[in-house]
This record gives structure tokens, C-alpha cells and sequence, in this order.
């Protein structure tokens, strides 16, 4: 099982430059975990596609049902206590904005504070920086 951020999960149900290498690590561990607010990112990345223009409104509501049947598959992190405690020192430590700094604090949370070893996916620098530097593998 591998941790997901949602700029992983949006190219796996919309195409987009980066779909090819998320389809790859999917295919090598069909297992998600992730964040129980990272279906909220993903609805909000789809329709920001919509306004702009990259993505038909039918296009985006069929994504929206995929993401949610992947979400219902997932291992879901919904301590929002301690997500949010861990998030906070993430945006001390890190240059993170507070829903990066979340994911982050939810993958700790479901690594069981020992990251290493653990995969993290994101297409997020910052976040991927971040993650590298408590301990995950992002590939």
C-alpha cells in the first residue's frame, strides 16, 4: 500500500502529461491510502479543469465518480485530531501551505511515524521535497 496525495490521483482518472508514470505506479500497487479530505482536492482540481476550459463538464462529473469509487476502495486516514496536530508542525518545519502540509501529516499518520520504507505519491515539488525529508520514498 502506498500513500497518495491528490496531484497523483487526478492524472490516474483525467489524462494529463503525467498520466503515463501514475498509471505505472498504480499498476505496480493498486492498494491506496490517502487523506479523507484528498476527494474534496480532487473534485476541486476537476472543476478548476472545467473553468478552464481543459476539461467538458461530462467529462469532469464521470472523473468525479471514479475518484469516488477509488476513495470508497481506499484506506481512508480520518484522524482529523492528530492530522491536524502533525499538520501544524509541518507547516513550522517545512515551506508547505496548510492542505499540502495536511497530506503530508496524514501520510505520517498512516506511516505510523515511521515513513521509511513507505511511498508517497505526489507531482507536487514542495510536497514531494517535504516528504523526502521525513523519510518517505517519492518516486
Amino acid at each position: 500500500m502506498r500513500y497518495w496525495d491528490s496531484s497523483a490521483i487526478v492524472p490516474i482518472i483525467v489524462r494529463q502529461a503525467v498520466s503515463s508514470k501514475a498509471d505505472a505506479w498504480f499498476a505496480e500497487d493498486p492498494q491506496v491510502a490517502m487523506w479523507t479530505l484528498t476527494p474534496i482536492e480532487v473534485t476541486s482540481a476537476l472543476w478548476r479543469l472545467v473553468r478552464e476550459g481543459i476539461l467538458a463538464e461530462d467529462d469532469a462529473r464521470r472523473a468525479d465518480h471514479r475518484a469516488a469509487e477509488l476513495a470508497a476502495a481506499s484506506h481512508l486516514v480520518v484522524d482529523v485530531e492528530s492530522v491536524k496536530s502533525l499538520g501544524q508542525r509541518m507547516i513550522r518545519v517545512h515551506a508547505l501551505r496548510a492542505a499540502d502540509a495536511l497530506q503530508l501529516a496524514a501520510g505520517l499518520f498512516w506511516s505510523g511515524g515511521r515513513p521509511e520504507s513507505k511511498v508517497l505519491h505526489t507531482f507536487d515539488d514542495r510536497l514531494a521535497l517535504a516528504a523526502r525529508r521525513e523519510g518517505f520514498d517519492v518516486p
